[in-house]
C-alpha cells in the first residue's frame, strides 16, 4: 500500500519522541523536515532529538549540512524528500516524515506547485515576497517599483492585474507587492497562474489519485493545551542552558568574528543565524566582547536575552500551530481529505500511551487493513473543540474574495462576510444618521435660500411694470 505518516506540531509537543515510537512499531525510519536541524553542530540550539533517544531508529536529513550553507529551498528539499521515501520503501520499512518547518513538509504531502516554488519563503503567509536569488539582484533592485507605497503598487496593479487588484485591501502593501512580483517574474498576472491552480485541483479532485500526492496518507498533529505547552516550553529552556545552550550560542559567535578576521561577513538574516536561540543571545555576547559592563549588567543583560528566548520560542510555537489550522487544513479540505489528519493531545504526558500510542496505531492498523478510520473528532475533547470550530468556521466562511469599498464610510473590506459585518456596525450605523441629518440640514438651508429669492423675483417683477 506504500503507506506515509507525516508527523506535524508546535514545537515541544513530542513529534520527535512520538516519530521515534512509530519507527519503532512499524518499522519504519524518520525523515526531518525541520530547516533548523539540518544543520551540524547545534544539537541544542535546534532542539535535534539525542542519539540515545533515537532508539537506532535512522534519521535522514538531520545535522547535514554546515554552518555556512544556504537553507534549503522548497523545490530542493521535496527533491530529496521524495527520493528518501522512494529509498525507505525500497528496503520494504515506512518512510516517517516530520515536520517542524511546515511549507517543507505540506510541499511533499501535496502534488500542487506553489507559485514562486524553489524560493524560500517564511512560516507567516503564503503571501511573502520570494527571497533573491544567492548572487543575484534582489526584486527590488530588479523592479524599483517594489518599493513604492500601496497607493502606487495599487494603481499598478489595476493596470497589469484588476482581478488580483480587486482582492486585495488597497493599504495590504505586502499582497499588492507580491501579486506584482509574480507578474514581473512570469511576465503573467498572478490571477491567471491562481486560476490555472485552481483549475489543476479540481481536475486532480476527479482523477483517481486527488491532491495528496500519496494515496495512504496519515498526518498525525500532536497538540497540546497552551498553558501547558508555555510552561513546558519555558522549563525545556532551562534544560537547553544546562545542556550547554550558552556554548553552542559563543561558538556561532566566534565562528562570525572569525569569519570577519577573514573579511568575510556572513548573512545574518538568513540560515542557522536566525534559529532562535543564538540571535536572542548576540547582545549578550557583543557587551562581553566589548568588557564595559560590571559582572551584575552582564548577568541582567543575560537574563534579559533568555527571557527573550522564551518569547520567541512561544511565539514561534503559535505560528507553527497557525500554518496548521488554516494553510494544511485548506490544502486537507480542498482535497477532500481533512479525515486524514488526526490530532493527539500530549497535553499530559503521564497518559502519552493512552492519548498518543493507543490511537495512533489503532488508526495506522486501520490503514493498513484497509478498515475504516474513526471521526477524528473522537479522539479526545481537545481534539473534537479544534475540529468542531474548524468545520463551524468553514460553513459559514464565505469564498468571496473581492474588496467592497463604503463610500460612506471611506472604508474598504475584503470579503462579503467583512462588508456584511459592517453593515450592521455600530460605526455604519451612525455614518448613515450623520448623513441622514446632514442632507435634512442642506436640505433645509436650500429651502430657505429658495424663499429668501422669491420676494426679490417679486420686487424686480413690479418695478419692471411699473417702468
Amino acid at each position: 500500500m506504500d503507506p506515509l505518516i507525516a508527523v506535524v506540531g508546535a514545537t515541544g509537543t513530542g513529534k520527535s519522541k512520538f516519530a521515534v515510537d512509530l519507527a519503532c512499531r512499524f518499522n519504519g525510519e524518520i525523515i526531518n523536515g525541520d530547516a533548523m536541524q539540518m544543520y551540524r553542530g547545534l544539537p541544542i540550539i535546534t532542539n535535534q532529538i539525542p542519539v540515545e533517544e533515537r532508539n537506532g531508529i535512522p534519521h535522514h536529513l538531520l545535522s547535514c549540512i554546515e554552518l555556512e550553507a544556504e537553507p534549503w529551498r522548497i523545490g530542493a528539499f521535496k527533491t530529496e524528500a521524495l527520493r528518501l521515501i522512494s529509498d525507505i520503501r525500497s528496503r520494504g520499512k515506512l518512510p516517517i516524515l516530520v515536520g517542524g518547518t511546515h511549507y517543507y513538509t505540506q510541499a511533499v504531502l501535496f502534488k500542487d506547485q506553489l507559485v514562486g516554488e524553489g524560493v524560500e519563503k517564511d512560516e507567516s503567509s503564503d503571501n511573502e515576497a520570494p527571497e533573491p536569488a544567492k548572487d543575484g539582484p534582489s526584486s527590488s533592485e530588479k523592479w524599483p517599483i517594489l518599493d513604492s507605497s500601496p497607493e502606487v503598487l495599487m494603481e499598478k496593479l489595476r493596470e497589469v492585474d484588476p482581478v488580483m487588484a480587486a482582492r486585495w485591501h488597497p493599504k495590504d502593501g505586502r499582497k499588492l507587492r507580491r501579486s506584482l512580483e509574480i507578474y514581473f517574474q512570469t511576465g503573467r498576472p498572478a490571477s491567471e497562474i491562481y486560476a490555472e491552480q485552481k483549475a489543476s485541483k479540481v481536475e486532480a479532485l476527479t482523477g483517481d489519485e486527488g491532491l495528496l500526492r500519496f494515496s495512504n496518507t496519515l498526518i498525525f498533529w500532536v497538540h497540546a493545551e497552551k498553558e501547558t505547552l508555555n510552561k513546558r516550553l519555558s522549563s525545556r529552556i532551562d534544560t537547553m542552558i544546562e545542556q550547554g545552550l550558552m556554548d553552542e550560542a559563543q561558538l556561532m559567535s566566534q565562528y562570525l568574528e572569525n569569519k570577519r578576521s577573514e573579511g568575510i561577513e556572513v548573512d545574518q538574516t538568513r540560515g542557522v543565524w536566525v534559529s532562535i536561540g543564538f540571535k536572542e543571545l548576540a547582545p549578550y555576547f557583543a557587551a562581553v566582547d566589548k568588557a564595559e559592563q560590571t559582572e551584575y549588567e552582564l548577568e541582567k543583560l543575560k537574563q534579559e536575552c533568555i527571557e527573550q528566548i522564551r518569547i520567541a520560542t512561544r511565539q514561534y510555537g503559535v505560528s507553527q500551530v497557525k500554518w496548521i489550522r488554516n494553510k494544511l487544513w485548506r490544502a486537507l479540505s480542498e482535497a477532500g481529505m481533512v479525515q486524514r489528519l488526526y490530532l493527539l493531545d500530549s497535553t499530559d504526558v503521564s497518559q502519552w500511551s493512552e492519548c498518543i500510542t493507543k490511537p495512533s496505531e489503532s488508526i495506522f492498523q486501520a490503514v493498513l487493513q484497509g478498515e475504516s478510520t474513526p471521526d477524528p473528532k473522537s479522539l479526545s475533547s481537545l481534539a473534537n473543540e479544534v475540529f468542531s470550530a474548524k468545520e463551524a468556521k468553514a460553513r459559514v466562511q464565505s469564498t468571496d474574495t473581492t474588496c467592497y469599498t463604503c463610500e460612506l464610510c471611506k472604508k474598504t473590506m475584503a470579503g462579503e462576510e467583512q462588508w456584511k459585518i459592517h453593515l450592521v456596525s455600530k460605526y455604519h450605523r451612525g455614518a448613515i444618521k450623520s448623513a441622514a441629518k446632514k442632507a435634512e440640514r442642506d436640505a433645509y438651508f436650500q429651502k430657505q435660500a429658495s424663499e429668501s429669492q422669491e420676494p426679490a423675483e417679486m420686487d424686480s417683477s413690479v418695478v419692471s411694470s411699473r417702468t
